[in-house]
């Protein structure tokens, strides 16, 4: 991932390659119009990170919440876990409401980062994360 899309200066973008791999198997990449991450948090030898998404399905607009957890350090290193889950859906319009309904619901204080759908899933068009 390029150097603008990192939350945080310094962190690896491994759980954000593979949660991009896992929408993909889940949500069609080219439908996706919005994806926005919040800053991943790190604690005892793992990481979480928390993105959203947003699809234009129709006259419908759906709002995902994808997570993974990735363990950093000691003997389960490298072990992956990811959920997309879809949390909204409302008029096409609806787009800004739909992602503060998203936020609430995910319980994070800092708003997230916007990201461009086709920078976020391109990242692992460049081979597994090292």
């Amino acid at each position: 991932m390029s150097a603008s899309f990192r939350p945080e200066a310094g962190r690896s973008d491994a759980g954000w390659i593979r949660l991009a791999q896992a929408v993909a198997e889940v949500v069609p990449p080219d439908q996706v119009d919005g994806v926005w991450t919040f800053a991943p948090l790190r604690r005892e030898g793992r990481e979480w990170g928390t993105a959203v998404l947003s699809r234009v399905d129709g006259e419908r607009r759906r709002i995902y919440t994808a997570r993974y957890a990735l363990a950093i350090k000691g003997k389960e290193r490298g072990k992956f876990e990811a959920t997309v889950q879809e949390v909204g859906s409302g008029p096409v319009e609806a787009l800004t409401r739909l992602l503060q309904e998203a936020q609430k619901r995910i319980d994070d204080e800092q708003p997230p980062l916007p990201v461009s759908p086709a920078t976020w899933f391109a990242t692992f068009d460049h081979g597994p994360p090292r």
